[in-house]
């Protein structure tokens, strides 16, 4: 489920309904504008666009906003300049920390805590891949060292990380139009050719972190009485389905990549070329899983449609940087469905242990909304039928 930011705004929701549209077109040339709008809201875990747009009204001011002192503090250990705005809070905590905009003398900064990361690669190694990749001509925010040299500082009681701010509009979503799935697969295509090493495939893409079973995570929610215990009750086949994909097959040679270029990673410059964010969870994948993976997020409407044109634009779009595409079948989906799976029973587990009101209410639309848009078997093989087609051509 896709979360709206502390200060959430129409006008960024509305140019997201408009860039959804192009993309719903790739498969009904009929869409329209309405459709959108209630697909979008669907994504944020709505009913209707009416009832998105009243939550946007009640979340409106509630960005929490830091101490002068503290502002002061980062921007001299980083070397920003003079501090002469507010330093606000971006968006609720995420699984490495809270996002926040600071405002200097010297222009915009994107910080970061850092307090629950669990990195994959050091901060250095990610770095080293976003200044390659950089070089190779991908759009992405500049990382800042402090003056100490560090790309990682603990400032009052919190980790951070700085990086340059880049004016670009909201997240993407899937559907997205063919151009910009053919970006993608073009930066997939470069970073891949980098071919940086890395010692190991990425935890969250090789191993099923929570050992318990789809069955008796099942019974657990049931217990608890949620509200969404028959959903994952429902679901069990899925994801059992789901686990047995590749895990029979070896595991072919990673190379450093992002990692989780899927929509919420990106957002379009003002002139409308590809940015890529959130490479603090760079790790190692091989190029046919993370390109198998880039299919199932941008190219699979929420709900379990294929967007055809724009999985073909994607596969496009790697082939002309690469020259040559992955060999892709049922097993480079591994570490997307692995990935998943973490995903889901981390989810599932958040939900149980929400300590709030807030925190249950957000927590229970997530987890009912990620249970009614899992993707089956039956995607993955018409993607992998997209994709022979296009090694063919």
């Amino acid at each position: 489920m896709k979360n709206l930011p502390d200060n959430p705004s129409l006008d960024h929701l509305r140019q997201q309904a408009k860039n959804l549209l192009a993309g719903l077109r790739d498969i009904d040339p009929a869409a329209t504008l309405t459709t959108a709008q209630a697909r979008l809201a669907e994504q944020y875990g709505f009913p209707t666009w009416t009832a998105l747009k009243t939550e946007v009204a009640r979340m409106r001011g509630r960005a929490e906003t830091a101490q002068v002192s503290l502002a002061r503090e980062i921007a001299a250990c980083y070397g920003l300049g003079d501090v002469v705005g507010e330093m606000r809070t971006l968006a609720r905590a995420d699984d490495m920390g809270r996002r926040w905009s600071l405002v200097t003398d010297r222009g915009r900064w994107a910080v970061r805590t850092m307090d629950t990361w669990w990195p994959i690669v050091d901060a250095e190694t990610d770095v080293a891949l976003q200044q390659a990749a950089a070089a190779a001509g991908i759009l992405l925010p500049a990382p800042v060292r402090s003056r100490a040299g560090r790309i990682v500082e603990t400032i009052g009681g919190h980790r951070w990380r700085v990086y340059e701010g880049l004016h670009s509009g909201p997240p993407l979503l899937a559907p997205a139009r063919s151009s910009v799935t053919g970006a993608v697969g073009g930066v997939l295509a470069t970073i891949h050719g980098l071919g940086l090493p890395v010692d190991r495939v990425s935890p969250w893409h090789g191993t099923r972190l929570v050992t318990a079973s789809w069955s008796e995570l099942a019974a657990g929610a049931a217990a608890r009485q949620t509200s969404w215990a028959g959903a994952l009750g429902a679901a069990v086949a899925t994801l059992t389905e789901l686990d047995g994909i590749g895990g029979d097959t070896e595991t072919p040679q990673p190379v450093l990549c992002h990692n989780t270029l899927g929509p919420a990673s990106t957002r379009l410059a003002t002139n409308g070329r590809l940015v890529v964010v959130g490479w603090e969870h760079a790790g190692g994948q091989p190029p046919s899983w993370e390109l198998a993976n880039a299919l199932l997020d941008w190219a699979v409407v929420p709900g379990g449609a294929v967007n055809v044109a724009g999985a073909r634009a994607l596969l496009d779009g790697y082939r002309a940087t690469a020259g040559t595409l992955p060999s892709l079948d049922l097993a480079a989906f591994r570490g997307a469905v692995t990935s998943l799976a973490n995903y889901v029973s981390g989810q599932v587990g958040a939900a149980l242990e929400a300590r709030d009101d807030e925190e249950r209410r957000y927590a229970d639309r997530s987890v009912a909304h990620l249970l009614s848009h899992l993707p089956t078997r039956a995607v993955l093989e018409q993607l992998l039928d997209v994709a022979t087609g296009a090694a063919r051509r």
